[in-house]
């Protein structure tokens, strides 16, 4: 049958959204005869191009009589899949848990590294806005292409200590901190860090860009670094404690003689027992330093209602204040005063230098002596040649790394003179066995003393009455 004949028994109804076509029998003969192709170019004709099943059009064609009564899908169209949302990419996975150790080079694990802090620097870009993509398109039985639809758009949602670009495509830190999101999935960098309990194995070491709040205690072990301060509430035990910042801890310092608390500024506590400390400025403590080795590069205050400095090196560059030093026991106690710490440290360890690169010397010159006398014998064979050519240039080598380290020791040496404003002050009693040394000079106290200042006048320590 042609497409004329065939109208006069079939008729094709489509949906409004055009994405279905329906063929449905007007009547039907004994004469109605026809095949799937014939049935095809009949569809096409009325415009029905698109999702064509040919199979279906082939049974209407071998058993027309299934089909007379009702009408019957023959071509479906294809929908348009719908476009990806955009998204915001933050720098690090929020979701991620930070609870495995961290496994070092050599394959062991580290139980201590279990936490991997989120840190951004200022200006560090810590988030980036991605724009909704379209999806394929869709079709009509009619051919026609149905464009799909956007993905949603997405805003950054602004916390606190973050910026945004002119095209508010990416995200920056305003400050050196810590990522973290909030209600509504708001992105912020906040500068501190705290951990509500004690620094153990299910904190691990702590390396922050900001500043670190401990609410408990930091056992024997672990690691704390902080670029800015590191506030303890509890105590400290043998543990590593660096600041670009201050240190306060309220607790108390009890180390055993491991670890070191270490600022580039300021330390402050309540007490400091077989500790080592190191400070940039000032060492403050409220009760008592013993048995440590504390170094500031400024001032030593060790006052309140006990006061009490007894055992090990206490070195600053201007000031030691403390009630009581030693003890009526005479344990040996040390402090230094009138020059840098490190400087003093500086200085013990080029003397020490100098001391192997004169012994170097002298071994040199003595093998050259002997090379010398068999040059002059002509006994120098070419492998000593070459030995005394060897010695020789080391010899000129180590000369000029002597006078350079003399050089540095009598710098070093020059502040040791310089030391008309730095003092020692005890407001109560400072017993024997006490080594008090300012600048390069010392003195050794034998009996006990009350309220006196020591200072340096006139190429001596001289004691003087404390009057504060």
């Amino acid at each position: 049958m042609d497409n004329l004949q065939l109208e006069s028994y079939l008729s094709i109804q489509t949906s409004a959204d055009k994405q279905t076509a329906y063929l449905k029998f007007n009547r039907i003969t004994d004469e109605f005869e026809s095949n799937g192709d014939e049935l095809e170019r009949f569809l096409r004709s009325k415009g029905i191009v698109f999702g064509l099943r040919s199979e279906v059009l082939h049974q209407i064609a071998t058993n027309p009589l299934a089909y007379c009564k009702e009408q019957t899908l023959v071509a479906k169209g294809q929908l348009p899949i719908p476009g990806n949302d955009g998204y915001i990419k933050l720098v690090y996975d929020m979701d991620r848990k930070n609870s495995a150790p961290a496994e070092l080079e050599d394959g062991k694990v580290d139980y201590k590294d279990v936490v991997q802090l989120k840190n951004v620097k200022r200006g560090q870009l810590i988030a980036e806005r991605f724009e909704p993509q379209a999806g394929p398109s869709g079709r009509t039985v009619t051919g026609e292409e149905v464009p799909s639809k956007l993905g949603k758009h997405v805003r950054f949602k602004v916390g606190k200590n973050v910026v945004l670009n002119d095209t508010q495509t990416a995200m920056y830190s305003a400050i050196d901190g810590l990522i973290s999101l909030t209600e509504k999935e708001k992105i912020n960098v906040f500068p501190v860090y705290e951990v509500n309990g004690d620094v153990d194995y299910s904190v691990g070491n702590i390396d922050f860009v900001g500043t670190v709040v401990i609410r408990g205690n930091v056992l024997s072990g672990f690691r704390i670094k902080a670029s800015g301060d590191i506030r303890v509430v509890g105590g400290v035990e043998g543990a590593e404690l660096e600041s670009d910042g201050s240190i306060e801890i309220t607790g108390g310092i009890l180390a055993g003689n491991k670890g070191y608390v270490k600022a580039s500024r300021n330390v402050k506590c309540s007490f400091i027992q077989d500790g080592n400390v190191i400070a940039g400025e000032d060492v403050i403590v409220s009760q008592s330093i013993m048995h440590s080795h504390v170094r500031a590069e400024k001032n030593v205050i060790c006052s309140g209602t006990k006061g009490l400095i007894v055992g090990g090196l206490i070195q600053a560059g201007d000031l030691v204040h403390a009630r009581i030093i030693g003890n009526s026991m005479s344990t040996a106690t040390t402090i230094e005063v009138g020059v840098k710490p490190e400087d003093r440290a500086l200085l013990l360890e080029l003397r020490a230098s100098l001391k192997q690169f004169m012994q170097n010397l002298d071994k040199t010159d003595k093998a050259l002596v002997i090379l010398d006398q068999m040059a002059a014998a002509g006994q120098l064979t070419p492998d000593k040649l070459a030995l005394r050519i060897k010695l020789t240039a080391s010899k000129r080598q180590m000369t000029s790394e002597n006078e350079q380290t003399k050089s540095s020791i009598l710098e070093i040496e020059k502040t040791l003179e310089d030391t008309d404003r730095s003092k020692i002050e005890i407001s109560n009693t400072v017993f024997g066995g006490t080594k008090i040394v300012i600048g390069r000079y010392t003195k050794f106290i034998k009996d006990s003393s009350q309220r006196i200042t020591f200072q340096y006048s006139d190429g001596d320590i001289v004691a003087f009455p404390y009057t504060k």
